[in-house]
């Protein structure tokens, strides 16, 4: 992600990026590669949480997914079609280190050395997460993020997949969306492992953090000059702000402040004292979790609007949140119930710059789920494009109030397995057919690839 240059934001009616913005689309292993026992995989936490019944929704599981394990030439080359710049996948743990621990598995390194070697073939720079939610099940077993050895465990991973991917990988994300791997994971337990254990999800959200600085110093010393986080972030709308300080403070402040400041906030540390004394936090550890990155990711989908309600039991998915109700925005809603509000990515983008200066800041993931129809080969997408269209614009805004934004990869290439939704929720610019493994481009993917071509709207 090169620095930003200077650029001419409006000309001849185009609404133009900086020269150099980085375009491209986002994808997540379980939710693409199927080949879930292929070549010495061993299981991960999705899954043992998906053939739990009641979990996902009708029992769907990553087992095939988009079988991308074995059309990843396909894919790419839609890639190229589309004239994307870069594409970001993560790594499946549990491919390169079945029971997440130990000597490399050569079968899933050579996965990924395939992958690498055909995107670049295709003039298109791959950026790595090495962790988007598939934590070996062996490491669940013995307490998962619950436990600090499982942060020690991702440094060494980490180490292993620089020393085969360093020579042709620049830009290497530690972890995705820590949030919900810590409270839908082990609070709330809609996310594997489907713990509904709260006053163990503050640590679970530590040692994550501990995870990604171990890993960054790993990365560091192995040679890599681009490293980031990447972390789901919202603006919280409110009339009231003591609610939305609460909130704000469980669902942002709790990870931006000890990568990008070095100290958990006063306040969260006091709403979690119901749960934890925090003594899971030791000597030195916001140390290595501040050490410096080079890169922070937001994702991005919609605001969280909030209002203080005495007597109204916590959110579920954020411990602590006593006396907050989320009543929902009066807005337009994806397929997701999600409402559609692309202020919000301005008024977040500005104020990361503001509150947390010196960070370039690339969005990793923004973009919708619909109820998409294939008609004569066709998908008419028109409320995902209206939706790109609309947050490409509060990115533009937020580029135009001087925020340092390197690039936008759009959520997602490919329709997925999406989580605890299984395959019904589709987000794909690309439509895949789940009996054939058809795919095909739809309208906001065309409009997609003029977007980059112009490097505009």
């Amino acid at each position: 992600m090169s620095a930003q240059k200077s650029y001419n934001l409006q000309d001849s009616g185009v609404l133009r990026f900086p020269e150099g913005f980085v375009w491209g689309a986002a994808t997540a292993a379980y939710q693409i590669e199927g080949a879930a026992r292929d070549d010495g995989r061993g299981p991960s936490i999705w899954d043992t949480f998906s053939r739990t019944p009641g979990k996902v929704h009708a029992g769907h599981t990553g087992d095939v997914a988009c079988d991308h394990y074995h059309r990843y030439p396909e894919d790419v080359r839609i890639m190229g079609d589309l004239g994307l710049h870069a594409y970001r996948f993560s790594i499946s743990w549990p491919r390169i280190q079945p029971d997440g621990a130990g000597p490399a598995n050569p079968r899933g390194l050579d996965f990924y050395d395939r992958l690498v070697d055909e995107l670049q073939g295709g003039g298109i720079t791959p950026i790595v997460t090495l962790y988007h939610w598939d934590l070996p099940q062996t490491l669940e077993d013995r307490g998962g993020w619950t436990n600090r050895e499982t942060a020690e465990r991702f440094a060494e991973y980490a180490a292993i997949m620089y020393s085969r991917l360093g020579d042709r990988v620049e830009t290497w994300t530690t972890l995705n969306e820590p949030w919900c791997s810590a409270f839908l994971g082990y609070a709330s337990g809609i996310h594997a492992p489907g713990r509904t254990e709260p006053e163990v999800s503050f640590a679970a959200a530590h040692h994550l953090l501990l995870g990604h600085g171990l890993a960054v110093q790993a990365l560091r010393a192995a040679g890599a000059s681009q490293i980031g986080i990447t972390l789901n972030l919202a603006p919280v709308l409110s009339d009231d702000a003591e609610a939305a300080s609460i909130v704000d403070g469980l669902q942002n402040r709790i990870f931006l402040d000890p990568v990008l400041r070095g100290e958990y906030p006063a306040d969260v540390v006091e709403r979690a004292g119901r749960f934890t004394d925090w003594s899971f936090v030791k000597d030195g550890d916001l140390e290595i979790i501040s050490q410096p990155i080079d890169l922070l990711g937001v994702n991005y989908y919609n605001p969280q609007t909030v209002t203080g309600r005495a007597g109204e039991p916590a959110n579920p998915v954020y411990p602590g949140s006593e006396g907050v109700a989320f009543p929902g925005a009066d807005a337009p809603k994806t397929a997701m119930g999600w409402p559609v509000q692309p202020f919000g990515l301005t008024d977040l983008l500005v104020r990361l710059s503001h509150d947390y200066p010196g960070t370039p800041l690339i969005i990793t993931e923004n973009g919708a789920a619909f109820d998409d129809v294939v008609e004569d080969g066709q998908v008419h997408d028109v409320g995902r494009l209206s939706y790109l269209d609309g947050h490409l614009r509060a990115a533009h805004a937020a580029i135009e109030a001087g925020v340092d934004l390197r690039g936008y990869l759009v959520w997602s290439l490919l329709d997925n397995f999406e989580w605890a939704e299984g395959y019904r929720k589709r987000f794909g610019v690309v439509h895949v057919d789940y009996n054939t493994q058809r795919r095909t481009p739809k309208d906001s993917a065309l409009w997609y690839r003029e977007v980059v071509r112009r490097n505009g709207l």
